[in-house]
């Protein structure tokens, strides 16, 4: 039978990535999405011809004009997100939207039953309990696309014995090794320009403040039931081993390969299968292997993002919340970029402006969002 998956976020970095893999696979593509690129998700439907399309709601109009020619049902908004991602026609959802909007989908899919291959790691961080006892009620399956927890969950299969520790790498982003003075001065065009992967301006600008390494580590928690002191980030600058898992024994078991992102998203959609693949091949010849431990004093969110899953209940939804509001005034040239340290900072510690609540609802998740957001934007 021939695999089938429903793509969210088929316009971004990931998004074109998973075409790239289902066009290799001769993957069945049953509905697209998309927030505003008309003119290349018109371009992937009518390649892949998928069933159903969903885009933002002010380009409705616009995409509807596009595919006048093409017969597909035409969905917009989050509403329409949550309508593809539980659908009946695919067997994987492949959760690629940027921030917050991929909660509601991640948690209709798992309410369906099904694979879910998610690059949006907002759903975890945010989401953490809510998202991880849904997909338990549903009998549904997360399958992690980022590299690292790929490498993580690669590492443990098969495997029943204890984890003593998780080495989650990051190569440290493009000021690995400058002081927070240099950090002072960093543009958003110096920020986006990552030194080994190619990723969309607010996953580069989190990778370069090392935000993205403390959501991945509040991914961890989550995705492989171990606490927060047993994930140490390290900086690997060379991008090679994609992270490490160290046994009771002291064992420690590593994944590699080049960095290419088709590699951890084709073996999501193949799991537990393994395929041929259209990526390079690792030539270990000649390869220096570097781990350092990263500065706290330049890069302080890292810490907040450790400390903000050891309280947990909705504090890592502020967090993150704070973070996607500061991260896009930043990019937008109103903030600098230290200063986007200090507005996630105080946001975060500002427990009499937004209450902390454990174990949180939907709804309690989404009010803490919107209100540190808010918090953001009152603060500049």
């Amino acid at each position: 039978m021939q695999k089938s998956i429903s793509l969210l976020g088929s316009t971004g970095s990931i998004g074109t990535q998973t075409l790239d893999v289902a066009r290799n696979l001769g993957l069945r593509v049953t509905a697209l999405s998309a927030h505003s690129n008309v003119k290349l998700l018109a371009d992937q439907c009518r390649e892949f011809k998928p069933e159903r399309v969903c885009i933002g709601e002010e380009k409705y109009n616009e995409f509807k004009l596009e595919v006048n020619d093409i017969d597909i049902e035409i969905l917009c908004g989050d509403e329409g997100l949550a309508e593809l991602a539980s659908e009946d026609e695919s067997e994987t959802l492949v959760n690629a939207v940027l921030g917050m909007k991929g909660l509601r989908p991640t948690l209709a899919a798992a309410e369906k039953g099904k694979k879910i291959a998610f690059a949006n790691k907002e759903t975890l961080v945010a989401g953490g309990k809510l998202v991880t006892d849904t997909v338990k009620k549903g009998n549904s399956v997360l399958l992690p696309v980022d590299s690292e927890h790929s490498a993580i969950f690669q590492c443990i299969q098969g495997k029943q014995n204890k984890i003593k520790k998780i080495w989650l790498t990051g190569s440290g982003g493009p000021f690995f090794g400058k002081d927070y003075n240099y950090l002072q001065t960093v543009t958003p065009e110096m920020a986006i320009k990552h030194p080994r992967w190619n990723m969309g301006k607010k996953i580069s600008v989190d990778s370069a403040s090392l935000m993205n390494k403390g959501l991945e580590l509040i991914e961890a928690v989550h995705l492989f039931d171990v606490s927060p002191e047993q994930v140490e980030v390290v900086i690997h600058p060379q991008s090679i081993v994609h992270s490490l898992v160290e046994f009771e024994d002291n064992a420690i078991l590593a994944q590699l390969g080049v960095p290419d992102m088709r590699v951890c998203i084709q073996y999501a959609l193949t799991y537990p299968d393994r395929m041929p693949s259209n990526a390079d091949s690792l030539d270990l010849f000649g390869k220096n292997l570097e781990f350092f431990k990263y500065d706290k004093a330049a890069f302080p969110l890292l810490e907040i993002a450790q400390e903000s899953i050891r309280i947990g209940g909705n504090l890592p939804a502020v967090m993150n919340g704070a973070n996607e509001e500061a991260v896009a005034l930043f990019l937008d040239h109103k903030i600098s970029f230290t200063k986007m340290f200090d507005l996630v900072i105080d946001t975060c510690e500002s427990i009499d402006t937004i209450s902390i609540t454990q174990n949180p609802t939907l709804d309690d998740i989404l009010a803490s969002d919107k209100a540190a957001r808010e918090y953001v934007r009152s603060h500049i």
